[in-house]
């Protein structure tokens, strides 16, 4: 790691952060990273199946719905059962989730989980959907799988996937907004920070998608310098950009994220131009951050090995579960990279505390944008935030205490 990267982000995160933040390879260190090594490190089996010495053979899976939120629920034969909660998208893809996902499990051993997500991949032509639209319904049914094993059990989600390591995770508070003007937008940063005690924010840059134009003129060139002045040396600033610029500005305005110590700068570049994203990346000592879009195990693995980023942001619905974006976070840590899951909003933040729970080598700060005050008080004990990080459920499964009594005045959603 070159001097001016190592002063700027042990200003941005402390000496004690340094070890988890990623340096960039020599030539040689570089050479040693090869394609097979990476599939070696993603390819090695992920859940521990130690306790289910049986067969756990799915007998149903229903999608309901209550209000505006949806679950899935997995039933076995033998009773067991799990559950999962959308992001926010099964209003739109439920078609999918019921006629093309949900047949494939029926019948299957969920213990052999691992190879149904390649196997309903290939189901039907399944891959014809490869995107968001296929992955996040898969991603619902493996959360509700784990739930259900989980149950079966007695282990966390975390024990599951190879153990738990941490039982608090450091988060960034992410703000969603464009329309505020510098001055509203540090204030909003300052009221998130206050409801949360966060350490770290993040907050959008750009127009997003928008060819270089900003959301409101000279928005982004204001901002930067304002949240430092305004917020002060101790809380790391994060910096999104949705897609924005084309190299050149992307490079203009990671300069200016650098003059402020900034902790990384993510998705500079329109998200499927990943030789642009490198050429930000080789031009920048900020660390730049990647893969919230990205749906392909193949993207990843060359984004990797090619060092297009320098943190990598598996969606955990949108990538297709916790499994896949373990696999990632292997790869990745061959290239000393850290893994920051992308979440959306709502419960997505619990699949997120168990994702940083049993992945050892993530960033400083994972994502979180809200639901703390909606669901902490369905697990035993109650999540809490506590001096900037967030407790990992302790019960089995997902950890939540009553499911049944959560799922009460559901309905199924058809079709």
């Amino acid at each position: 790691m070159n001097s001016t990267r190592r002063n700027f982000l042990r200003a941005a995160a402390g000496v004690s952060a340094l070890s988890v933040l990623p340096s960039r390879s020599t030539a040689a260190q570089s050479a040693e990273v090869t394609d097979e090594a990476l599939e070696k490190a993603a390819a090695r089996p992920v859940l521990d199946l130690k306790g289910l010495n049986h067969p756990v053979i799915i007998e149903s899976m229903d999608l309901l719905r209550k209000g505006r939120e949806y679950f899935l629920r997995v039933r076995s034969k033998d009773g067991a059962e799990g559950i999962s909660l959308d992001n926010g998208r099964a209003n739109v893809l439920h078609p999918i989730l019921n006629r093309l996902v949900i047949p494939y499990f029926i019948g299957k051993d969920a213990r052999d989980l691992e190879e149904h997500l390649f196997g309903v991949y290939r189901h039907q032509d399944n891959y014809k959907f490869q995107g968001l639209a296929l992955w996040s319904p898969v991603a619902m049914v493996e959360f509700a799988i784990l739930d259900l094993l989980g149950r079966v059990t007695g282990k966390t989600i975390g024990e599951l996937l190879g153990g738990v390591i941490r039982k608090r995770v450091p988060v960034y508070i992410a703000s969603g907004r464009r329309d505020t003007t510098p001055e509203q937008e540090v204030e909003y940063l300052q009221r998130l920070i206050q409801e949360n005690g966060a350490k770290a924010v993040k907050y959008r840059v750009g127009g997003r998608m928008n060819r270089n134009q900003d959301s409101l003129p000279g928005r982004t060139e204001k901002l930067i310098p304002l949240t430092r002045k305004v917020l002060g040396d101790k809380i790391a600033i994060h910096a999104d950009s949705n897609s924005s610029y084309d190299p050149p500005q992307a490079i203009k305005i990671g300069r200016m994220l650098e003059d402020i110590n900034a902790v990384y700068f993510e998705e500079p570049c329109p998200f499927d131009n990943l030789e642009a994203t490198k050429k930000v990346t080789d031009a920048l000592a900020i660390p730049v951050a990647l893969g919230e879009q990205e749906y392909s195990h193949w993207r990843f693995q060359w984004t990797i090995r090619n060092r297009a980023a320098d943190i990598v942001q598996p969606d955990l619905f949108y990538y297709g579960g916790l499994i896949r974006s373990i696999r990632v976070a292997r790869m990745a840590e061959l290239r000393d990279m850290p893994t920051t899951a992308h979440i959306s909003g709502g419960f997505g933040f619990v699949y997120m505390l168990h994702f940083a729970s049993c992945v050892p080598k993530i960033g400083p700060w994972q994502e979180y944008k809200s639901g703390l005050k909606q669901y902490a008080d369905w697990f035993n004990p109650a999540l809490r935030i506590i001096d900037g990080a967030i407790t990992v459920p302790e019960g089995a499964g997902v950890g939540i205490t009553d499911p049944k009594e959560i799922l009460k005045g559901t309905e199924v959603v058809k079709g």
